[in-house]
């Protein structure tokens, strides 16, 4: 199962390259999380989209004007992703003793059993 977090959204007053409404246009970064039973993971890419609310549109970076892409880097800074490292949970922490129980439990078997 994959989950989208949001790490960093921002209002612009800039003009919308569609509908040069100046209200409307809002920057989002995510980044997705891999979840299972035993750890979570989060990608390593970030996913960035510019969104007009008057027009309702996603405008994309081919449209994006000399400003939009100044505000688009400053935003960018501000984004501070998720680390990327696998994050054990309670249940693999289980799995991982009832292992080494079951290999000391096997050991002291044959150790005793010469």
């Amino acid at each position: 199962m994959t989950k989208k977090h949001i790490l960093h959204t921002a209002r612009l007053n800039n003009n919308c390259p569609e509908c040069y409404d100046t209200e409307g246009l809002e920057f989002t970064f995510t980044q997705e999380e891999k979840q299972s039973k035993f750890y979570n993971q989060a990608s390593k890419e970030v996913d960035e989209k510019l969104y007009c609310h008057t027009c309702k549109n996603i405008i994309y970076p081919v449209n994006w004007t000399e400003d939009i892409e100044r505000v688009y880097q400053y935003h960018k800074k501000q984004v501070h992703p998720k680390s990327t490292y696998i994050q054990l949970k309670s249940f693999s922490y289980i799995f991982i003793l009832l292992g080494i129980v079951a290999i000391a439990a096997v050991a002291f078997l044959l150790w005793n059993a010469n």
